[in-house]
């Protein structure tokens, strides 16, 4: 990433990889949009779920996590 680190690497703490699995689709200028997948699936298993899914896909993926995370967390 030319840009610095994606959200997910910002609130996980660590470096953005060139390769890194969440920077399409959780961008830094959107750090609510991780913190809500992550406190309801996890990281690991967030990565696991989006490397399942066909290329093509994994936009509507995270989209569905996110939109599913959120719905929980005002649930509560």
């Amino acid at each position: 990433m030319s840009s610095g680190r994606c959200a997910a690497c910002k609130y996980l703490r660590r470096k953005c990889p060139s390769d890194c699995i969440f920077s399409p689709y959780f961008p830094s200028n959107n750090p609510q949009r991780f913190a809500y997948v992550h406190k309801i699936y996890g990281a690991n298993n967030v990565g696991k779920m989006l490397k399942q899914v066909p290329v093509y896909l994994r936009t509507e993926a995270a989209k569905s996590m996110h939109f599913e995370a959120q719905c929980r967390m005002e649930d509560k």
